[in-house]
């Protein structure tokens, strides 16, 4: 994501011909928007992405069942003082 946001500024700030970026090589505005290509690329062969959104449900999941054991009155503080 943020290899999109300094693509897109440092675009914006070529096509304003703004400050030593509008003397740059269009080669070096658009690499940051390659980089992000072959991130993705990386991130999904590897199973990086598929990963981490795995870790996301889980801590969702986790969340859940808290919630669910505190409304029972089971949780490990209420436990403590009983």
């Amino acid at each position: 994501m943020w290899l999109i946001v300094i693509g897109v500024l440092l675009l914006l700030l070529k096509l304003g011909e703004v400050g030593p970026v509008g003397d740059l090589s269009w080669w070096w505005v658009l690499s940051p928007f390659l980089a992000a290509v072959l991130w993705w690329e990386f991130a999904d062969k590897t199973g990086y992405t598929k990963r981490k959104e795995m870790e996301k449900l889980d801590e969702r999941k986790e969340a859940r069942r808290q919630k669910s054991m505190v409304a029972m009155g089971k949780d490990e503080k209420t436990r403590r003082r009983r």
